[in-house]
């Protein structure tokens, strides 16, 4: 299985680099492949290529703003988690 998402933030600093550390971290403790791109103050970094996406099982969009290039992931299975930054721990439901 591999998980592929974007993280992004209203100001592109603290939570989206956050996000994408705390997704990867917990995403690869269960042994699943697993790489985020970050769309914040620097831009997009970490991009996702062509044979990401088409190899991902699924797509996390952890994102409170509108992204670039969410069309890419069409026909993919998606969780959206837009505005809504308590995914960290994943194993157990947000409140």
């Amino acid at each position: 299985m591999k998980i592929i998402g974007i993280t992004a933030c209203p100001t592109g600093i603290a939570h989206t680099y956050m996000a994408q550390e705390c997704l990867e971290k917990e995403i690869k403790k269960r042994g699943i492949d697993v790489k985020i791109e970050t769309q914040g103050g620097l831009g997009i970094e970490n991009e996702l290529t062509e044979d990401d996406v088409a190899s991902a099982d699924v797509v996390i969009l952890a994102v409170s703003v509108v992204i670039e290039g969410e069309e890419r992931f069409e026909g993919k299975k998606i969780i959206n988690k837009r505005g809504n930054f308590k995914y960290c721990r994943i194993d157990r439901p947000s409140s």
